[in-house]
């Protein structure tokens, strides 16, 4: 191979590279004027957690009855297990993953994966710091939003405020899904 082709390709190959590791990064970073939780329990934010509300993406189109428990494995990153029903298909959905801190286990900022090494943002932006009844929690950007509570619904008071707080920070919450469970 000519030396000036070897040098295109391997030129070619290291922007390949590059933006790949940049697209890859961008998955877990954080919306701008986001700011995940600061003096996060994980041990606390452990167990069942149900959908209240989301922003839809095709992953969880026509479910209902949605949750998601956490569990601490041994070498202590977090097991996900997402669960909902589809109607249509008459069946339960259920995905598997991990979650592991992107900084300090006291800041809600997570990584999860449930495709291999790709992994997507999951940033706890409010929660209930005293009891841990109830979190706001986005992605990588804007177009992800769930509201969620341990219990299967929460009060209109604070479903208000919680869409208030996702509103005032750009979310599109007139787009919100209300889940059924």
């Amino acid at each position: 191979m000519h030396m000036k082709t070897r040098s295109f390709y391997k030129t070619v190959a290291k922007r390949a590279v590059s933006a790949l590791c940049m697209l890859l990064g961008s998955c877990i970073g954080i919306p701008e004027n986001i700011k995940p939780v600061e003096n996060f329990v994980l041990e606390k934010y452990l167990g069942r957690w149900y959908e209240i509300a989301r922003l839809d993406h095709s992953f969880e189109r026509g479910l209902s009855k949605v949750s998601a428990d956490y569990s601490l494995l041994d070498d202590g990153s977090v097991k996900v297990i997402n669960r909902g029903y589809s109607e249509k298909g008459n069946k339960w959905k259920e995905a598997k993953g991990k979650a592991y801190f992107v900084k300090s286990p006291d800041i809600g900022h997570l990584k999860v994966s449930f495709f291999g090494p790709f992994y997507g943002a999951y940033v706890i932006f409010e929660l209930d710091h005293k009891n841990y009844q109830y979190s706001l929690v986005c992605g990588p950007d804007r177009s992800y939003l769930w509201i969620l509570a341990r219990t299967q619904k929460i009060d209109n008071e604070l479903k208000s405020i919680l869409i208030a707080k996702a509103k005032a920070l750009g979310f599109e919450t007139d787009k919100l899904i209300f889940v059924d469970h």
